[in-house]
């Protein structure tokens, strides 16, 4: 397990990594990062994809976000998106990783991106899997419901145990783990969206970027957008919104693809 400050006051964000032999400065292969999305964990949820034999050969870090995982939980962080991309840029820095392709599930994408922006040095590839790329989900997404309660409802009036409740086990397995304020905090700057748009960021992004959308879950909205300004969008047939669980062969590719 490594970690790094993330804070100036102590937090460390930290990470595992696989393969830390190969992928590195003198590897003609790029370093990949994954980062998990709200309320989830980085090795749960993309482990199983680094370990594909196309790609096990590959230095790959496996980061908890801040309140997340094995990631310290300050209560005076912000936990916006740019709070999150800047303490991802500190463990990369840490594990003097640059140039990376980065894969991105939802939050995590979204994080990404602001990443990819604030820090282009950094990035190589952004591979993000159903991505928040807009501010304002519907009201039926889990950042939603999670900001719907006020801090102080969601933290200490039973609220992060009704959302346990009613977005079922699976996700439940790595939300009960992380830390309700900086769940609430991080729901919070999902809704709220960034300035520029993260969509706008993406769109404007030298990095090679592909954006991968489960058809379980709709249309991808903007998609000729996206596809006119260079981001392959891959549609992952019979998956949902956890389209590494669902079609982990889909990600795989995706990933093989924007190294080559």
């Amino acid at each position: 397990m490594y970690e790094a400050e993330f804070d100036g006051r102590g937090g460390r964000i930290r990470w595992t990594e696989a393969n830390g032999d190969g992928g590195g400065a003198d590897s003609a292969q790029p370093v990949t990062v994954y980062v998990h999305g709200l309320g989830a964990m980085s090795t749960v949820y993309h482990a199983h994809v680094a370990a594909h034999p196309a790609l096990s050969d590959r230095r790959s870090l496996f980061v908890d976000l801040p309140g997340h995982g094995i990631s310290d939980r300050p209560a005076d962080f912000g936990y916006t998106l740019e709070d999150h991309a800047d303490a991802l840029a500190a463990a990369l820095d840490t594990a003097a990783v640059s140039g990376a392709r980065v894969v991105g599930h939802s939050m995590g994408g979204a994080v990404s991106v602001v990443l990819a922006h604030r820090r282009p040095d950094l990035v190589s590839g952004l591979i993000l899997t159903e991505a928040n790329l807009d501010p304002a989900p519907p009201p039926t997404a889990g950042s939603s419901s999670i900001a719907a309660y006020t801090e102080q409802e969601f933290v200490k009036g039973g609220g992060f145990d009704r959302i346990l409740r009613r977005f079922g086990p699976t996700w439940a397995a790595t939300m009960r783990l992380a830390d309700p304020l900086a769940l609430h905090r991080s729901a919070t700057g999902l809704v709220r969206g960034t300035d520029p748009t993260v969509r706008r960021m993406l769109l404007e992004s030298p990095a090679d970027r592909s954006y991968i959308q489960g058809t379980l879950s709709g249309e991808l909205p903007g998609a000729a957008e996206l596809t006119a300004a260079g981001v392959r969008v891959i549609q992952a047939p019979g998956a949902g919104h956890n389209v590494m669980f669902d079609r982990p062969d889909v990600l795989v590719a995706a990933v093989l693809g924007s190294a080559e």
